[in-house]
This record gives structure tokens, sequence and C-alpha cells, in this order.
């Protein structure tokens, strides 16, 4: 459907990758490099994910200083450890004020500086060198960054007032201040890194997304928020498409007839873009030569007869939704990265609590009102009710409030800067806790299941604005009643109960144990693990989706041995289950 990429098509100094968790972002980064290195020009391949498995793809140990990969003459690695960055970014700013200043006011400034928009500036701050000294970029001809800045932190370094003293005097209760604060003496050099990635002679931005609607919609919205701000020389990649129709095995046939539905609906401003596609491969893209393997014409790989599936012995989610109605649990949260399911288990574990005779109330913020999708007006049970909240509507609410609280104290630039930190994922989370918080208030003598839940920073923010606002006059942000009561509850494992829905893939896993230590520091310890969409739990003999399923044995029994309490498997399903009836077919 797709030419085939091949970064030969590249002639651009720097390439960004972006795109959400899961979709290949690390190992087309890889596979580039090593492409680019082998026609004899120079890289420097850079990771500033995280969870970033640069080491495991080249078998190498790495760190932010530049490291020759032996295997591949021209190609050189570096890992940048954000995480890090953040935290010695975070003690410059927070440390001079621990012995002058109440501990509850410390507390407070330091989650201010603990969310994502923290560790993404400080990141930046890191590969800001990457961009713009001489020293540096003059040395390769070619600098690939696997994980690029979003648009909304780069419209944050544009603006004039994120460098003034605004910043010390902000009252609002919005999120990406504290993380700002500390860069004015970097005003010029973030500005020609801006400047930089805008610059259609010098950088490419490579969307990578898999054939699938909400991989696409995360894409698109990458893309659009970017071109918002200049940066134009886009692509995108349509990563792990499968090749041929396999009729013969119904999980490749579906499989197959799901990607290409998906790729009918793209959205229109991702089709005005040059789109390639790389092929879905059953093997890890690790080691050299399976990254070679990846831009050559396509072969499948027969998986050979003595290989054999282990077994792993989970329960399925009839489990969890027993464990939930024994126990009494009254509020359940599914929570993980987009894409892997969590509305789907959601609904599944409320039509399998209403089978058992409890009233349930089922909630979720998505925004495309997936629950309608996934119910079809098909409730056929009065025990259900469902409710549908909106973002956009919560969004604005909270952003009309704070405005209206602090823009009489504010002149046009620092109105203008509120407005952008307004703009943050995290002013959506705790708008979108506090519609939570009401919702929940408001039910009794039910269960209450809320898919797509804040994270564990959302929480801690709010608790410790509350104790911030008992320290002095002017408050961080005003906690509603109905969100203070909520806090306490979420923390009680007797009512409620975390569910971490992945995949058992790489990247979905490692984001998903980094949001349950997320939720450990805010004293939430989920109670389940579900593996969602499993092949290995499918019987499929197609010879690439065969090898897939056996790939992905390693990261159930990660999930099984080391990270989850409580885990369950769920199968890739040969049909999508809409509808209440079959919703049952999870719990069966």
């Amino acid at each position: 459907m797709y030419p085939l990429f091949n970064p030969n098509y590249i002639e651009t100094k720097f390439l960004f990758l972006t795109g959400k968790g899961g979709v290949g972002k690390t190992s087309t980064a890889c596979a580039a490099a090593v492409a680019l290195a082998d026609r004899g020009e120079k890289v420097l391949l850079i990771s500033t994910d995280p969870a970033s498995n640069l080491q495991d793809v080249f078998n190498i140990e790495l760190t932010s200083i530049p490291r020759a990969i032996p295997e591949v003459e021209n190609l050189y690695v570096s890992n940048i450890d954000p995480e890090a960055s953040a935290k010695a970014y975070r003690e410059k700013m927070v440390g001079p004020y621990r012995d002058k200043l109440p501990a509850a006011v410390v507390v407070t400034m330091e989650e201010q500086l603990s969310g994502a928009c923290t560790v993404e500036i400080a990141a930046f701050d890191e590969f800001t060198g990457f961009l713009t000294k001489s020293e540096i970029v003059d040395q390769y001809d070619h600098i690939i960054f696997d994980t690029a800045p979003t648009g909304h932190t780069l419209r944050l370094l544009q603006l004039p007032t994120a460098w003034n003293g605004f910043l010390e005097e902000s009252t609002h209760g919005a999120s990406c201040l504290g993380p700002l604060s500390g860069l004015a003496d970097k005003k010029d050099l973030y500005a020609k890194a801006v400047s930089a990635l805008s610059d259609v002679a010098r950088t490419t931005l490579i969307l990578v997304s898999r054939p699938e609607s909400s991989s696409l919609i995360e894409a698109d919205r990458a893309s659009r928020e970017l071109k918002e701000i200049g940066i134009n020389n886009q692509i995108l990649i349509v990563n792990g498409l499968l090749q041929e129709h396999n009729e013969s095995d119904e999980v490749a046939s579906t499989f197959y007839m799901r990607q290409s539905e998906a790729l009918r609906k793209i959205p229109e401003n991702l089709k005005q873009t040059k789109i390639y596609s790389l092929p879905y491969v059953p093997y890890s893209l690790t080691g050299i030569e399976n990254l070679r393997s990846i831009f050559k014409p396509y072969k499948a790989k027969v998986i050979e007869a003595n290989v054999e599936q282990k077994e792993i012995n989970l329960p399925g989610l009839k489990a969890v939704v027993d464990d939930f109605s024994d126990k009494g649990t009254k509020l359940i949260f599914t929570m993980g990265k987009g894409g892997v399911g969590k509305t789907t288990i959601a609904s599944a574990i409320a039509v399998g609590l209403v089978e058992k005779g409890h009233r349930v109330h089922l909630t979720t913020t998505d925004p495309a009102a997936h629950l309608e999708y996934q119910f079809q007006s098909e409730q056929q049970n009065e025990r259900l009710t469902i409710s549908s909240i909106d973002p956009e509507v919560e969004v604005e609410k909270y952003k009309a409030k704070v405005l209206e609280q602090s823009s009489k104290d504010l002149d046009e630039e620092g109105l203008a800067y509120l407005k952008e930190d307004l703009e943050s994922p995290c002013t959506e989370e705790i708008a979108i806790f506090q519609a939570f918080a009401e919702v929940v208030a408001k039910s009794e003598n039910e269960v209450v299941v809320i898919d797509t839940a804040p994270t564990g920073h959302t929480l801690l923010l709010l608790d410790a604005s509350e104790s911030y606002s008992k320290e002095i006059a002017r408050s961080t942000g005003e906690v509603p009643e109905s969100a203070k009561n909520l806090l306490p509850q979420i923390r009680n494992p007797k009512e409620t109960a975390v569910v971490i829905v992945t995949l058992a893939e790489a990247t979905p896993v490692l984001e998903a144990s980094r949001l349950q230590d997320d939720l450990r520091r805010a004293s939430i310890h989920p109670k389940w693990w579900v593996i969602n969409q499993s092949l290995y739990a499918t019987n499929t003999t197609d010879p690439i989706l065969k090898g897939k399923a056996l790939a992905e044995q390693e990261w159930i029994q990660e999930v099984h041995d080391k990270l989850a309490d409580n885990a369950a498997l769920i199968p890739w399903f040969h049909e999508e289950k809409i509808g209440y009836n079959s919703l049952k077919d999870f719990i069966n």
C-alpha cells in the first residue's frame, strides 16, 4: 500500500522521531542509523527516552557520552537519562529553599517539578548542545534523536515570558511553571535549538505509527501540533504492516483486515504527508543483522519446527472480576498508555460485575465517546449506568476559573504565558480528576469503574497543593471538597483497586512499570496487571504471528515474575467485542 521506507531518502542533518509508546520509534531510529552509517556517513544516535533500550538493541553499555558501535563503522550512540537530568534540575531549583521555607512549601515545589514536563524540558536541556554546538554538530553527517520534544514544550520555550520574573510571582494552579523556572540563563541557546528544529533544510521529523486507529490519531495530533510552531518537514512511517493476507489462518486474516480498515480511515492531515511503511516482523529488532534486514525486500521468516511455546499459566479477566466482587471493591481504575485497550477492559470489568449482581457506574474521559461505541446503546441491564466526562469541557471550565482568579494581576505577556501553561497535559489531568471526584461523590451503593485514571504525579500535586494552601495565603490551586475526599479513598486498598493494562511488548511493559512506580510514590499499589491482546494466548499458526507470539513470552514472564502482584492474560480476539453481550466473552 505504501512504499518501504529507506533512510536513503533522508538528506537533512537532524532526524527527530516521535510517536506514542510501543509504535517502534527506537527500532526504527536504530535501523535508520545503521543504514546511514553503512553507506559511509558518520552518524550519531541519541535517545532521551526514560525507558530507552538502546543498550539492549546494540548489546553495549551506553552513557550520555557518545560511544562507537564496534560492528558498525561510523556509528556512535548516546543514551541520555532524562530522569537523572530531571533529578539534578529539580535539586538545583529546590535546594536553595530547603531551610528557608516551610516543609509543606518545599514538598509542593518538588512535586511541581516531578511531572512529565520537567523530564521533557530537562531532556531538551541535555540535547540542545547536539543541535547548537558546532564542535559537536560539525563532527557528524546525521544526528538522529529517538523521542522528539512535544509541541507544547517547544511553544513554552518560545514564549518571552518564560524568561522573566513572572514565574516567581505566579499564583495560579496549573502545572508547568516549575519546570521552566530555571531556564532564564539559556534563552539564546534554546532559541537557536528551536530555530534548527523548524529549518526544513536541516531537520526532518519522522512520525512513527502502527496501522491502528489510536496510533494514527496520536501521530496526527503530534503532526498538527508541531506544524503550528513551524516544524513542517514531516514524513510518516506506518510500522508493523502485515504484508500478506493469510486467509488460511483466522487470526492472521482478521489481523490483516483490521490494519487495512485503520489505514482506510487515516486522518486527512496525515494524507498530505509523505507516507512510508515498514513490515510486521516476528523477530525482535535487536542485533545489527536484524536491524539491517528491516529495510531489505520483505521476506517472511518461517518459525522453526523445534521452537516450542513455553507454558505460562495466568488466569483470564474472570479472575479479576471475581476478586473485586468477593472483596467488595467500590472504586476501580484502569490505567495504562494509549492503545493498550483500557476502555475495553474497563467496560468488560463493569459488565462482569453487573453479571455478578452488582450495581455499576462506568465512566470515561475518552474524547471520542468510546463507551457509546463500545456498547452501541445496548446496555441491556438496569444495574449498569454509563457516563462520559468530556475533557474539553472540563479543561475549559478549569482554565476559565484559573484565568478569572489570576488575570487581574498579570500584564499582557504574563497572561500569554499563563494561557500557554494551561495547555499542559497536567492541567487536563487535574481538571479531569476533579470531574471524576464529582462523579464518585454522587454515587452511592454502587461500584464505580473509571477508565483513564490520573497519574500518581497528579494525585501528589493535588495533595501538595492542599497542604501548601494551608501554609501561605496565596494558594497554588483550589482543591474542591470532592477531590479532597477522593484522595484518601483512592489510597485505601479496601475500597479502591488500580488495574494496569499493558501489551506483551517491551515499551508498553516498561512504561507501565514506570506508571506503577509513579503510583507507589503516591501510596497507591496496583492490584492487578492485565496483559491484553496477546498473540501468545491464541492458537495462530501463521509463521509471522507465531513468531511474534513466541517473542511475547519474555514480557509476559517479566510481568508475572517481577512486576505484578497479580496478573491476568487476555488473548487477541478474532473480532472486536462490541455490545454488552459480546463483552461477556472476556469473563466466560
